[in-house]
């Protein structure tokens, strides 16, 4: 009988003890800086604010492990400051004694690192999991691959430089041309027949032949 009531006595200290307590071994500390992020349009950090960060929590659990077994009630808070900061531990849903390992909470706060800042308006700098870095985000993926893009500019200006080329080199050629067929209009333009004794034949008419002269006075004779 003696040695039941040492064992309840002990279950029941055990029980008494805080879940949460501020512990870098087994919870993690939140800072939130809502003041210096939003300045005039900051909000007061009210109870139903920490219920939406407990809910965030849950959801980010569930998230991680792919289940639907955590709720707000596996959040636990503790040692909360009007500047508002606290610790925060996760139990596991079937026992809410124990808790779930720090490693995998950390992960679970990272894969949902955005969700949980865009819901307060916050940034990594002034919503800070202390101890637990940033992660980068996901590299944006894109409905056409980048390289693909460059790709067909590249090939795009290859084509049109070789239009161009190909246009100026017809355009030349036709320059060569006309100045060719200029050229020998210009030629047949000032070529001149001429006749005997180098007379033009174009100007034969008109001018006066001494040779029928001639004959005309020795035939009198």
């Amino acid at each position: 009988m003696l040695m039941k009531i040492l064992f309840l006595l002990s279950v029941a200290s055990t029980l008494a003890q805080p879940v949460c307590v501020p512990d870098k071994t087994v919870g993690c500390q939140v800072r939130l800086s809502i003041v210096t992020a939003l300045g005039d349009q900051a909000y007061p950090w009210t109870p139903n604010e920490m219920n939406l960060f407990r809910a965030l929590l849950a959801f980010s659990m569930n998230r991680h492990f792919n289940v639907f077994d955590y709720s707000i009630d596996n959040i636990l808070v503790c040692n909360e400051t009007v500047r508002v900061s606290f610790w925060f531990v996760v139990t596991l849903p079937e026992n809410n004694q124990q808790l779930v390992s720090l490693a995998d909470v950390e992960d679970a706060v990272r894969f949902s690192r955005n969700r949980i800042n865009s819901a307060f308006l916050l940034t990594d700098e002034t919503l800070e999991f202390v101890g637990i870095p940033p992660t980068l985000a996901p590299p944006v993926t894109y409905d056409t691959p980048p390289w693909l893009i460059v790709f067909g500019v590249v090939m795009g200006c290859v084509t049109a430089g070789i239009i161009i080329v190909i246009l100026y080199s017809e355009i030349q050629k036709r320059r060569t041309k006309k100045g060719k067929i200029e050229d020998e209009d210009d030629e047949e333009g000032s070529h001149v027949q001429t006749g005997e004794n180098g007379i033009a034949c174009d100007n034969l008419d008109g001018i006066y032949n001494k040779s029928f002269s001639d004959e005309g006075t020795y035939t009198s004779m």
